[in-house]
């Protein structure tokens, strides 16, 4: 399977954050607040550790036409980085994009 078909596949769960680490030890600040602003939601959520798969890092930048991490999707759509998710997380629209996904319970 080559790294575009590993992203597809991964991207068949609700919620998945590419990120820098796990979502118990991030290894960037950036990752770190994407995954307070989901844990802050009470989202479940799948990650990708891109440091564990270069192949699919370097793959993603192509596939979303977004060169940096984290990256968030959800449903199979990219939704954003840091800055976007921590905007829509202020905004209370990332609680409710998390719901309508099945990620949050109402």
């Amino acid at each position: 399977m080559n790294a575009i078909e590993r992203i597809k596949s991964q991207l068949t769960a609700p919620v998945v954050l590419y990120m820098k680490g796990t979502p118990d030890f991030p290894q960037c600040g950036f990752s770190a607040k994407t995954v307070s602003a989901l844990k802050a939601c009470h989202a479940n959520f799948e990650h990708v550790n891109i440091f564990e798969d270069p192949e699919v890092r370097e793959a993603l930048k192509t596939y979303s036409n977004w060169p940096t991490f984290p990256q968030l999707y959800v449903k199979g759509e990219l939704v954003g980085g840091c800055d976007i998710t921590m905007e829509m997380y202020g905004n209370g629209e990332l609680k409710e994009l998390l719901t309508q996904a099945g990620a949050v319970a109402a």
